[in-house]
Order: structure tokens, then sequence, then C-alpha cells
């Protein structure tokens, strides 16, 4: 375990000021809004609060009060924070993050659940995180070797807990965090004790076909309108937001050419899932603090990771185990569904091969929920595992 401190030299501020003093502006079709992309006069105005008044030594700052690490493990580095909660029975939780995030996603939520009675709530809640950052995203990339699929970062995660001797813990996520997750559970149920997850991979409904009267006939009228609604969701997510992941799987590495060159093309990549992908109406500062979204992109720019982040899609869908339904996961699970979700999970599909113990369903929120609503992410991780403590593992 090697001490670890973020220290962003002033020659690389330097260059990033001058490539965004010197970006050449594409043109753009009028009265299009976002249907496009991302519309040009916002971008432009990011960009210049980028330039011109976003603080990253503030952010920097925070960042290093979190205690930070790296270590090797299966020949790469992993970069991860451990925060322990002053309570000394504090339940470990791995926190991870997904795609186009990081761990700055959970500065809102890292408080509250590693200090409740400094927050008002019961110090039994307490946790003690570790926000790994997944190989190949951030400090933990690039990656230097191919096979960086989910499952061998699942085992790294595993390997990264017992080091810290956390041999009995819980894991949290919702994207990649929630594949993840959920991956570390189904292998290791011996050592998690419950799975929390905002996403749950495979829980959708299909897309090739409308839902069957079959399909249909043994659900409740809920879940009847609700797997509707999942398949119109993600007939639209085929049709008009599917792109970036077909590159990402593709060709990450001629993406990475114009993403690690272009800040402005790397801000415009992820400014735009957080516009689509969480619950805002004209603009991602509806729903996510416009610096908070900046220091995400920085941890991206700064590391010249956008390529190799992105090659996680890429080793995904070219796994043995690509196309095959979810394996069945024993451990203790719990959903918290947000409705801005870019796809509605529905519980009948989701306990074919989950151990649902806990159905939580908001009536706001999306993607990114850490980051818009801390919360009521906070209090449902809290609810879930105070159960587990009661109840013990069903």
């Amino acid at each position: 375990m090697r001490p670890f401190r973020v220290a962003i030299p002033d020659s690389d501020l330097d260059d990033l000021w001058r490539r965004l003093d010197h970006t050449r502006w594409p043109d753009e079709l009028p009265d299009v809004g976002w249907a496009y992309g991302v519309p040009r006069d916002y971008l432009r105005e990011l960009a210049h609060h980028w330039r011109h008044r976003y603080d990253w030594r503030a952010a920097e700052a925070r960042l290093n009060q979190w205690p930070q690490f790296k270590t090797s493990i299966d020949g790469a580095d992993i970069h991860f924070a451990h925060i322990r909660s002053p309570e000394p029975d504090a339940t470990p939780l791995t926190i991870t993050h997904g795609w186009p995030g990081s761990i700055v996603e959970f500065e809102r939520i890292t408080g509250p659940l590693t200090d409740p009675r400094a927050h008002g709530a019961d110090p039994a809640d307490a946790f003690h995180l570790v926000l790994p950052s997944i190989p190949g995203f951030g400090f933990s990339g690039p990656t230097r070797e191919t096979g960086w699929e989910y499952r061998r970062v699942a085992a790294a995660f595993a390997e990264l807990m017992g080091r810290l001797g956390h041999h009995r813990h819980g894991v949290q996520g919702g994207d990649w965090g929630a594949v993840i997750s959920r991956e570390l559970g189904r292998v290791r149920p011996d050592n998690v004790i419950g799975v929390h997850l905002n996403l749950i991979p495979g829980a959708g409904a299909g897309a090739a076909a409308e839902p069957s009267q079959e399909e249909l006939a043994g659900l409740s009228p809920a879940e009847r309108e609700r797997t509707w609604a999942s398949w119109e969701r993600m007939r639209a997510w085929n049709r008009d937001k599917q792109g970036y992941a077909d590159i990402q799987s593709t060709r990450p590495q001629t993406l990475a050419y114009a993403l690690t060159d272009s800040p402005v093309g790397q801000l415009a990549w992820i400014a735009e899932k957080f516009k689509e992908w969480t619950d805002s109406a004209d603009r991602p500062e509806d729903a996510v603090d416009r610096d908070h979204l900046l220091t995400n992109v920085m941890l991206y720019w700064l590391t010249g990771t956008a390529g190799s982040s992105a090659r996680l899609y890429y080793e995904r869908a070219h796994a043995p185990y690509w196309g095959e339904p979810p394996e069945p996961s024993p451990a203790p699970t719990a959903f918290a569904s947000f409705p801005r979700e870019n796809f509605l999970v529905l519980r009948h599909i989701a306990e074919r091969s989950n151990n649902i113990v806990r159905w939580t369903e908001f009536d706001r929120g999306g993607h990114f929920a850490a980051m818009e609503e801390p919360d009521l992410l906070v209090g449902d991780i809290r609810a879930f595992f105070r159960d587990l403590r009661t109840t013990g593992p069903s």
C-alpha cells in the first residue's frame, strides 16, 4: 500500500488553459437544441467557466482530504480512497463508480456514511468506505495490457478488500459499479454481506420485440406498466443513445486521439451524458453542480484516460461470456430505482438471477444518484445494511 496524494503540476494546468484558449469550434445547425449533440453556445459557456472561474486547486484540496493509496494487483496500479469511520464497529463498504464517472461522484455521501453521528443519524449505521478507481480510469489508469473486463476488475477489488483486512463487507454501485458490485456478490458470497445497486445489469425489457401477452399475464398492473415503459425506453436508447457505447466497444483507440488532444472534446463527451442521463431539464446543471461535473471531467483529462476507460467496453464486448444471461447471484441484494435512470429495471426479471431483499422506488433522481440525490441514496444504503444486521442474510 503506497500513500497517494493528488498533486497536478502547474505545467499540466497551463497546457489545459492554453488548449481551451485555442479551441477550434465547429459549425452548428440552427434551432436543433440537444438533438444532434451538445449545443455549441452551451458548451462555449461551460468551457469559458472551466477556463476562467473553475478552481482545480480547491477541488484537489477536497480530494486530498480523503486518505488515498495505490497498490499493485494483477499487473495494474489500483488507486483508492480508504475513509475510516470514527465508529469502531462500522461496516466496511466498497462503492464503485462507472463511466463517465469517477470517485468524485461520492464527495457528498462520504461524510454521512462514515460519520452518521455528526450528521444527526444513528452511529450504528456507520461505514468504513473503500472507493476504488476502476483500472483504466483516473489514477488507476491507464491500464498496460488487454483483458481488463469487469470480472477481472471484481477479482482485483476482492483482493484489495482482503489486503485491507475487510474480509466481510458490503458493496454498492451504479453503472459499471453495479456490474462489478453484483459480480463481487456472486463470486464471493462468503465475503460480501450485501449488494446495494442503483442499476441491475440485464434486468430490463428486451428491445427486439414488444412484450408478449404471455409475459405480461402474470404481472401486477404496476409491473405491466413498468414493463411497457422499460421496453419503450430501451427502444429509444437503441435508436438515439447507444452510439457512444458502440464506439467504445469497437474502436476505443481511435476515439482516444480526439478526447486526449482536445479538452473541449473530452468535456462534450462527458457533459452530454450528464444532460441525458440525469433528472435535468435543459442542461446538466439542473441536476449536478457545475464545478462538481468539471472536477469529474478533470480526472479524465489530467490522467489522459479517455481511451483506457473506454477499453472496459471493448473488453466486455469481446469477452467469452458476452451475450450470455447473467449468472445467478446468491448475495442479498437491494435495488434503489431512480426514475431518470437510463434503463428501467423490472423486478420480475431481476428476481430471476438476483436475491432481491429490498426494492425502493424514488420519485426523483437519475443515473448519477450519489451526485443528484445524495440524501436519498445514503438513506437507502443505511436502511438496507441495517436490515441485514437485524435479520441476517436471507
